[in-house]
């Protein structure tokens, strides 16, 4: 199809420019301002030619009203049209358009100019669609590696808890736990996302204790309480093989997040805020789901009295700011609780 250009100009001026250029291209004409406005609604032409006289009824002048933001022809180019004198003292920059044309026009000329914008326009085009194309690649490539990477938080999660008494839905729980007192905390949304991901794989070392320990139904001894609690080193070993964010995150979750503020917690004796936030945050979150979930050995605890219990252990066990942190978005906490209640009713019905 040959570029369409939008001719804005009176018969007059029109006639010698349709001579010169109408064989290569497909012309249009509008004689007002009004009229080339709207037909700049209905087709974007790829060149504009602008007799410089016309004004619009109002006394405008065209090219600037071509070229606002959000108009259709914004980006066309504009070669305005002068008598011999010219445009009195004002660059065509300044005027809002590219290029510009004396008449009477030269045939040669003409041409020439008229190739070289619609040349520009093309590249530019062709720029544009580019730029789009590898943003959508990118974009692409982007979705396809967190669905990677989410696949392997959901593996190395359940990996986790796969021998463990807890239930699945624990570690997805308590991390959506988790990006809440984050987010109370003022940290920033993509922090917070990278925790929520981060939250399930804090017992990815669980997998390397032995079932005896990790299913015993009685009290650990001292030698089998000293092994489960390797899990934390073995869960960062595992997870600080990667240099992701989300690697980096989640092997200091896995390794502090049985530190406690007084530093009477293991594995290396860590107090107050020497502790990473992140694993403060999720120590809390862990604690409050294992109280108030059902386990083959207890029942749930009541929400007020697992509550009254992280409030108690603020500032020996727990970070006393993240407790009151958590006390203060309770409300939003128990709204989770209650989606994955219902989500966990709803599966136990469909099987």
């Amino acid at each position: 199809m040959k570029p369409h250009i939008l001719l804005i100009a009176s018969l007059k001026v029109a006639r010698p420019l349709n001579t010169i250029l109408g064989p290569s291209y497909r012309i249009s004409l509008a004689r007002t301002a009004e009229r080339a406005l709207h037909a700049v609604t209905r087709e974007t032409p790829d060149l504009i030619l602008l007799d410089d006289t016309l004004r619009t009824s109002a006394g405008e002048e065209i090219c600037p009203l071509l070229k606002r933001d959000g108009s259709p022809t914004e980006n066309t180019p504009v070669i305005l049209l002068f008598q011999r004198e010219g445009h009195k003292g004002r660059s065509v920059s300044q005027l809002g358009a590219e290029d510009d044309l004396r008449q009477p026009f030269c045939p040669s000329l003409t041409r020439r100019r008229v190739h070289q914008w619609l040349r520009i326009r093309e590249l530019e085009d062709a720029r544009e669609r580019y730029a789009e194309t590898l943003e959508s690649t990118v974009r692409q490539r982007t979705h396809d590696l967190e669905e990677m990477m989410r696949s392997a938080v959901f593996m190395l999660g359940d990996a986790g808890h796969y021998n463990d008494t807890d239930t699945g839905v624990h570690i997805w729980r308590m991390a959506a736990y988790s990006a809440v007192l984050a987010r109370e905390a003022g940290w920033q949304q993509e922090q917070i996302e990278l925790l929520e991901m981060a939250a399930p794989m804090h017992d990815t070392g669980k997998i390397g204790i032995p079932d005896a320990i990790l299913k015993a139904p009685r009290k650990l001894t001292m030698e089998e309480w000293t092994v489960m609690r390797q899990h934390t080193t073995i869960g960062h070993q595992i997870l600080a093989k990667s240099d992701t964010p989300l690697f980096r995150m989640a092997a200091d979750v896995a390794l502090y997040h049985h530190e406690k503020w007084d530093g009477s917690g293991y594995p290396t004796g860590l107090s107050g805020l020497e502790i990473p936030e992140s694993a403060r945050i999720v120590a809390i979150a862990d604690v409050f789901d294992a109280l108030t979930m059902k386990r083959p050995y207890k029942e749930p605890w009541p929400v007020d009295k697992a509550v009254a219990t992280l409030q108690k252990d603020a500032g020996a066990h727990f970070d006393p700011t993240c407790i009151e942190l958590f006390s203060d978005v309770l409300p939003e906490i128990l709204q989770v609780k209650e989606q994955f209640e219902e989500r966990e009713a709803q599966e136990e019905a469909v099987e």
